[in-house]
């Protein structure tokens, strides 16, 4: 089995279940799959990503915010978790599928983040489930998926916007919601800590591939990583990254003092 082939292949997969099992059947193969980084790939005649008929997307600002001190908000809480973790799943796939000519690594990195992203969606659906909802349960917004189509033909910033801006969110974000949860008594809320260490664990390892990969392609072109960075959050209409920034999480992710210092500086 091929590597790139076979991601496009279930990144067409409308199932979310499905789709992760597919993700996990190839990191069980991992070390027996060929894979051709010099072949362009087409995309097919069918949307991508292939998604369920649920959850509603919405744009991000109609998307309701619910207080964790509740149950139903608290579900809604790890709805949007469990949401992020499928869309990422989704990037990974297409990070492998969409970029031809790049070393081997980059192709089984990627692979790697989509196998620890099936594994979160995996623990945070188990946990809606035993809170009585599903995933699809709550409306959600597609922003993730919006950057990835916006960087479709460019992977330097495919690089610097998916992982090492949207998805270090999450590593500012995580501490913070931790915080609200250590707050509420619910065995549900007491549930969700343990997940998000994992994620956050986790992430930090992705968002270091995104910045290994960043700055690989722009030695490889010859740009400096700071200065191409902001070319490309202005070229692309990137969101604004807001403090608090998680500066230990984002060192350990291969960021630089003077990178973060950037984005602090963007604040002022």
């Amino acid at each position: 089995m091929e590597l790139r082939s076979a991601a496009l292949k279930v990144l067409c997969d409308a199932q979310p279940h499905t789709q992760v099992q597919a993700v996990q059947a190839l990191w069980g193969e991992r070390d027996r799959l060929t894979l051709e980084t010099t072949a362009v790939m087409q995309a097919p005649g069918v949307p991508l990503p292939g998604r369920p008929a649920r959850p509603e997307l919405k744009p991000p600002q109609q998307v309701p915010s619910r207080s964790v001190h509740t149950p139903q908000g608290l579900a809604g809480l790890v709805h949007s978790v469990c949401h992020i973790e499928f869309n990422a799943i989704h990037l990974a796939l297409d990070a492998i599928w969409r970029f031809a000519g790049l070393p081997e690594a980059y192709y089984r990195d990627w692979l790697k983040v989509a196998y620890e992203e099936s594994t979160h969606f995996e623990l945070l659906c188990g946990l809606l489930r035993d809170m009585g909802y599903g995933y699809g349960d709550f409306a959600a917004h597609d922003g993730l998926w919006q950057m990835c189509e916006k960087t479709a033909d460019d992977v330097i910033a495919r690089m610097a916007l998916v992982p090492r801006t949207l998805e270090a969110r999450g590593l500012d974000a995580t501490p913070l919601i931790q915080a609200k949860l250590q707050l509420s008594d619910s065995p549900h809320a007491l549930a969700l800590q343990p997940i998000l260490e994992i994620i956050l664990r986790d992430e930090i390892g992705h968002v270091a591939i995104g910045n290994h990969w960043f700055r690989w392609l722009c030695a490889e072109e010859g740009l400096d990583p700071l200065l191409h960075y902001p070319t490309l959050v202005q070229r692309h209409a990137a969101p604004r990254l807001k403090p608090p920034f998680n500066n230990e999480a984002r060192l350990q992710a291969g960021f630089t003092q003077e990178e973060i210092d950037w984005l602090l500086a963007q604040r002022l």
